[in-house]
């Protein structure tokens, strides 16, 4: 009870603390999560999410296949279309040339899938708080 008292206060005041300390697996970005994931690997099941290429993803073939799955999520995920930032390759940080735009909604479903797939394991070791975060 006291955790999820926790985890409802804005993410602001905690900086990368949360991303570095609760199992990625346990991490719920949205309370959609169970059902973007399923829906997700059922349009996408041999997708690697470790490493998305960005052209095969924006191509016409990528955009004729991500379409209906995103169009799907419109009632159900606020903002589901926005522009949102990815890291293309799950071991590196953010950065220009890491850094593709998406929809949100393909957002969500690869970091979702990222985390229950371990593929972000290794952000609590990579990652520690700075003395910033600790505020």
């Amino acid at each position: 009870m006291a955790a999820q008292s926790v985890l409802s206060r804005p993410a602001e005041e905690f900086g990368n603390d949360i991303l570095c300390s609760v199992d990625p697996k346990a991490l719920r970005l949205t309370k959609h999560d169970d059902l973007i994931y399923t829906k997700f690997r059922e349009m996408f099941p041999d997708l690697d999410v470790q490493s998305i290429n960005e052209d095969e993803m924006k191509s016409d073939q990528g955009k004729a296949k991500w379409r209906p799955f995103c169009e799907q999520f419109k009632e159900v995920v606020e903002d589901y279309s926005f522009g949102t930032l990815l890291r293309a390759d799950v071991t590196m940080d953010y950065s220009e040339k890491n850094s593709i735009l998406t929809s949100r909604i393909q957002f969500l479903a690869i970091e979702i899938a990222r985390n229950r797939e371990g593929h972000n394991n290794d952000i609590r070791s990579r990652f520690k708080p700075t003395k910033k975060d600790k505020k």
